[in-house]
């Protein structure tokens, strides 16, 4: 297993849209295994494969608390099949290090996946998990949650990404 490169904003490759994974292979495999390795490396709740330079539809997850087992999830081609409700929470993101903003969302979500058996799987989920799968998907759509911001909000993060990515330049 390796930990990956995580790519920043505004990578190009974080804007374009994923292509859907045709067979689920060992190196798909292998993939999520070094995916799930470098999320728990970073730490972060999820991850997906553009964020790593892979244009691929494939998503990690894991929203279980420090004292919980872990509650890992491999989503191959996961769609949103059901939302309900809403909810506003604050988001980070691994390749928009520290920067966080509210983001509106749906608060209950139906997703479908394929997992690593290739398996259809649906589950309905609520809250972190439910924000989390949003999230993620987005990214296999080119979309990060910097662009659900108003204008305003987004002209406000970029002078304050700008600062970030210089204090993140001089600690290396």
């Amino acid at each position: 297993m390796a930990i990956l490169k995580i790519l920043h904003y505004p990578d190009p490759v974080l804007a374009k849209t994923a292509e859907p994974v045709t067979e689920i292979t060992d190196e798909i495999r292998t993939l999520a295994e070094d995916m799930v390795e470098t999320m728990y490396a970073a730490p972060g709740v999820g991850l997906a494969a553009p964020q790593i330079g892979i244009s691929q539809r494939l998503i990690v997850l894991d929203c279980s608390g420090k004292d919980e087992p872990p509650q890992l999830i491999t989503a191959v081609n996961p769609e949103i099949v059901e939302e309900e409700g809403e909810c506003c929470e604050e988001e980070g993101c691994l390749s928009v290090p520290g920067y966080y903003a509210r983001v509106d969302r749906s608060a209950r979500v139906k997703v479908r996946f394929q997992d690593l058996q290739d398996r259809m799987v649906e589950i309905e989920t609520e809250g972190l998990l439910a924000v989390a799968f949003q999230h993620e998907i987005d990214h296999l759509n080119g979309v990060l949650f910097v662009d659900h911001l108003s204008s305003l909000k987004k002209g406000i993060f970029k002078k304050k990404y700008k600062k970030i990515l210089e204090q993140l330049e001089e600690q290396l």
